[in-house]
């Protein structure tokens, strides 16, 4: 099977991510999306590219991949970060990051060439009294990836 890019409208790529994505829900906002199809057009994986979700990282210059989502389909999340890249570059941004969590092997990162810039422990949390909020990443270690 051969997988080509398309486009993708933001409540689509939101409802791919919400049927197949493993442990997120769709990210709140977004920049741009990315979708792989076959040559029937039958859609595989999707990734969403917005604002980074760290304050530092948010300069204007740098975005992050904030959710890609598949079925399964080989070689689908590299063709998706490797494109996510390629178009921030075409959009003027200079950086991309992305994260991933403990026990997740990056290889699909790898093969699209990006490296490895930090390793992030596990964090207690965000919530507090005032503003309690319920997170799937906390008490997670993770790897934070730079595109190349």
């Amino acid at each position: 099977m051969t997988l080509h890019l398309v486009p993708i409208r933001s409540r689509d790529a939101r409802n791919f991510v919400a049927m197949w994505h493993r442990h997120h829900p769709p990210p709140t906002g977004q920049i741009f999306a990315i979708g792989a199809a076959d040559d029937t057009g039958t859609l595989h994986g999707v990734a969403i590219v917005g604002r980074p979700i760290a304050r530092h990282y948010d300069n204007g210059h740098t975005l992050e991949v904030t959710r890609t989502a598949t079925d399964g389909t080989r070689n689908t999340n590299s063709l998706l970060y490797g494109a996510a890249w390629r178009a921030a570059k075409a959009l003027g941004y200079t950086r991309l990051i992305t994260y991933t969590q403990a026990g997740e092997s990056g290889a699909s990162l790898r093969a699209a060439g990006w490296t490895v810039i930090a390793q992030r422990p596990a964090r207690p949390g965000w919530t507090c009294p005032s503003r309690p909020r319920a997170s799937a990443v906390d008490h997670i270690p993770r790897t934070l990836w730079e595109a190349a």
